[in-house]
C-alpha cells in the first residue's frame, strides 16, 4: 500500500490533526527488552538527514520506519530498538526536525520531517535551548526524543507568540512555555 502523507496543516482542523496522530501505529518499543546491543553505524545530522555508514538514506519510507523504532535513554543516548537488538545511533542535535506549525483551536500542531503530526501539550512539551544569540526550540516527540524547530518553523512560532501576547511565550494543551533560553 503506498504511503499517503497527511495534508498540509493549515487545511486541517484540530480534530483532523488528532485523527492523523491517532492513526500512526508505532511499534511497542517500550515493551521490548532485547538482550543484544550494538552500534547501528547510523547518524542523524543536525538538519534531520539520516546516514548509514556515511551515506545518506534517500528512501523516506526507510527513515519513517527507523524513526518509529527510535528511543532516547535518560543519559541522552539514542537507540534503535527491535525485539531482538538495541543499536546505538548517533544524533547530532535532535532526532527529528519540526518543519511547520499552525495554531488550531488554541493548540499548536507541528509537522515533522518524517511527516508525523504532533500537538504540543503535556506529553509533547516545548523547550527553549541554545543561547540568546542563537536560540533553539525543541518539541518533545516520544520516548525521550525531540524535534528541533527549523528556522522557518521557529519564526512561525515567534509570530504566533507576538500575535497572542508578549512575544516570548506560547501555550498549547493547557501548558505554557517560554521561547527564551534560560
Amino acid at each position: 500500500m503506498p504511503y499517503e502523507p497527511p495534508p498540509e496543516l493549515a487545511g486541517l482542523t484540530l480534530d483532523q490533526i488528532a485523527a492523523h496522530v491517532a492513526a500512526r501505529k508505532l511499534p511497542p518499543v517500550e515493551d521490548w527488552s532485547p538482550e543484544k546491543t550494538g552500534d547501528s553505524a547510523m547518524r542523524i545530522a543536525g538538519d534531520g538527514t539520516w546516514f548509514h555508514e556515511g551515506s545518506p538514506l534517500t528512501r523516506q519510507a526507510m527513515v519513517r520506519a527507523f524513526a518509529g523504532l527510535l528511543t532516547r535513554d535518560d543519559g541522552g543516548q539514542h537507540w534503535l530498538v527491535t525485539p531482538f537488538e538495541k543499536l546505538s545511533i548517533e544524533v547530532e542535535d535532535a532526532a527529528f526536525v519540526a518543519t511547520d506549525v499552525v495554531r488550531k483551536d488554541g493548540d499548536l500542531a507541528f509537522r515533522l520531517n518524517t511527516d508525523e503530526l504532533v500537538v504540543a501539550g503535556p506529553q509533547h512539551p516545548l523547550r527553549a535551548g541554545g543561547s540568546a544569540e542563537e536560540p533553539a526550540i525543541y518539541l518533545g516527540v516520544r520516548r525521550g526524543c525531540e524535534a528541533q524547530l527549523n528556522r522557518s518553523t521557529w519564526l512561525q512560532l515567534a509570530e504566533i507568540a507576538l500575535a497572542e501576547g508578549d512575544g516570548t511565550h506560547v501555550s498549547s494543551g493547557g501548558e505554557r512555555w517560554s521561547l527564551l533560553p534560560e
